[in-house]
């Protein structure tokens, strides 16, 4: 009879971010003794040093210094809005924490409890099948193995505990859900929507649909949680629980249950892999405050949820006899088809004729344009593939309009000009455009460079192609025109350089498919080779879409749970 190894549970997760939370969640409420593996600091909900300071109680009007961002943030700091007092302590340093690059690449990462689910842009979509078709209908890469009815369940299911805003708008290719009320357009959004339907009636404006409780029901909404407060301070953590983050919903749902044991500083080396049985049995984890390795054991199931880059660094780094190239690497396709979003294109302008109107809070969402090319129809189709969709946002000059136009009123008289409303709107919009997969966008292991927990570090060599650039030529053609239908004075188009990474959507590293020699993961999210492994973070994703891929991150995640926990009652993994 052989004896149970110490350190021994149901079910170990590695990640804490959005899918990992997700994950944490579904298998200790099925009744699996599951532990949790972050690589960073602990963070509880609420431990948001920042979140309630102003602007001048933070050092350097909250801006950070060059010497500050010279020394620890040599990459980071090319995404700008970012590098700020008030939210640096949730994105890594470079100099801990680097990497190669062969081809530029914009990585942001965030270790702590939570992940990024801590700073996320929150925007929830549903990919269509019109994403779920597009590799078998235009023969790029490899046919999605998954259709959207096979996920709209959980999309649903997903989105009524997250919480999101939005309005129904009956569009085939974003599919609707059941929504929070939205937040609305404000005045000249609304002009805006107004504009551009009328002059384009094929193109919808919509209210972001944002992962923000504007209808809290503590039935539904687990956790910490309370409806959003409209303070737009989200990246700094919200205290108030009014967005979806893991470390006010998912994880304090998880330890109700008593099923849950997480561990912190606990960098994951790879996956132990028995050969004879073809499951995976655990994890090798190197204790970064203390410098020790240790194991940890499953007698079920093992979910990988580090993020897309750091999961292929696992897989690639779980090398066996059985698997000289990596775990689920038989295939080489472990690392490769690295997708992300390109944006840094659109346009802005301005409205006047609204000087008595203003906003009431800090709403922390706009609108959003979705895709309008390449949908099927002649009308639509263009000399490129896939297509894009637009984020944007009016909002009206503040107190900052006196500092411009030099006043030089005092006191009291100070006091009313500031508090009155005045001043033309700014709207501006920014397009997010899909990438295609392309097996030469990869990412490999650099043992040679190690970071300051003694583990490899990856080399980037990843670029967007001919198709990507050629549909950033009507990127920001479309802002353009759209703005100028719509009213805007003063309209001023924009394309900056993109390069993958920068819109933090990186995806694609183990990608899903139909055939073991050309995919790293089934239609459940399994390892081909090791079937008690499953990969649910956007590794998983075999093409990318052009919306944020968060939502379709958790519904795949929630759905490969409870497919794994009938796999384990039935005794098949």
């Amino acid at each position: 009879m052989s004896k149970t190894p110490p350190n021994t549970y149901d079910a170990i997760v590695v990640g804490t971010g959005i899918s990992g939370g997700w994950a944490a969640m579904e298998l200790c409420r099925a009744g699996l003794n599951t532990l949790v593996l972050e690589r960073g600091r602990p963070v509880a909900h609420g431990d948001y040093p920042t979140a309630n300071l102003d602007t001048w109680d933070l050092p350097y009007h909250d801006r950070m210094t060059e010497q500050e961002k010279t020394a620890h943030y040599e990459k980071l700091q090319r995404k700008d809005y970012i590098m700020r007092q008030s939210t640096k302590h949730w994105f890594v340093r470079d100099d801990e924490y680097p990497y190669t690059e062969k081809r530029r690449f914009d990585w942001v990462r965030g270790y702590h409890t939570g992940g990024r689910s801590l700073m996320w842009g929150r925007q929830c979509y549903r990919l269509s099948d019109l994403d779920f078709t597009a590799n078998a209908r235009e023969g790029i890469a490899v046919d999605w193995p998954i259709r959207y009815a096979d996920l709209k369940p959980w999309y649903d299911y997903v989105s009524r505990f997250v919480g999101i805003s939005g309005r129904p708008e009956k569009l085939g290719h974003l599919p609707d859900g059941p929504f929070l009320p939205e937040m609305p357009l404000n005045c000249v959004e609304d002009r805006v929507r107004s504009g551009i339907q009328r002059r384009f009636p094929d193109r919808t404006v919509t209210p972001g649909r944002a992962a923000h409780l504007t209808a809290y029901d503590p039935t539904v909404h687990l956790g910490t949680r309370s409806d959003c407060q409209y303070r737009n301070r989200c990246m700094r953590g919200c205290p108030y629980g009014g967005y979806f983050a893991s470390n006010s919903a998912t994880l304090p749902v998880a330890a109700a249950t008593g099923k849950l044991t997480l561990v912190n500083h606990a960098a994951v080396r790879e996956v132990i892999y028995d050969a004879d049985t073809q499951r995976a049995t655990g994890v090798r984890v190197k204790l970064t405050e203390t410098g020790e390795d240790t194991e940890y054991f499953s007698r079920g199931v093992v979910f990988l949820n580090a993020s897309t880059l750091n999961t292929a660094a696992i897989l690639l780094a779980s090398k066996s006899a059985a698997q000289p190239n990596g775990l689920g690497n038989d295939n080489d396709q472990v690392g490769r088809n690295i997708m992300d979003h390109h944006h840094r294109t659109g346009a802005s302008g301005s409205f006047s004729g609204f000087a008595d109107k203003a906003e009431y809070g800090r709403k922390a969402n706009g609108f959003y344009i979705p895709r309008f090319v390449n949908l099927g129809d002649a009308g639509s189709k263009r000399d490129y593939l896939r297509g894009f969709g637009f984020q944007g946002g009016a909002s009206q000059d503040g107190w900052w309009k006196l500092v411009r136009e030099a006043d030089i009123s005092l006191g009291a008289d100070l006091k009313q000009r500031l508090t009155q409303a005045g001043g033309d709107w700014s709207v501006g919009m920014t397009a997010f455009g899909e990438s295609l997969s392309n097996p030469d966008n990869r990412v490999t292991l650099n043992e040679d460079l190690l970071d300051k927990d003694g583990l490899p570090t990856l080399t980037m060599d990843v670029a967007f192609g001919e198709n990507e650039r050629l549909m950033r030529e009507e990127m920001g053609v479309a802002a353009a025109e759209m703005l100028e239908a719509a009213g805007a004075k003063n309209v001023r188009m924009y394309r900056e350089e993109a390069h993958p990474g920068f819109s933090i959507h990186e995806m694609g590293s183990a990608r899903m498919g139909r055939d073991a020699r050309t995919s790293v993961l089934n239609a459940h999210n399994q390892v081909w080779n090791c079937k008690n492994l499953y990969i649910t973070d956007g590794s998983a994703m075999t093409s990318a879409s052009c919306v944020n891929p968060s939502l379709t991150y958790m519904a795949l995640t929630a759905r490969a749970v409870n497919h794994a926990v009938g796999e384990l009652n039935r005794q098949n993994i």
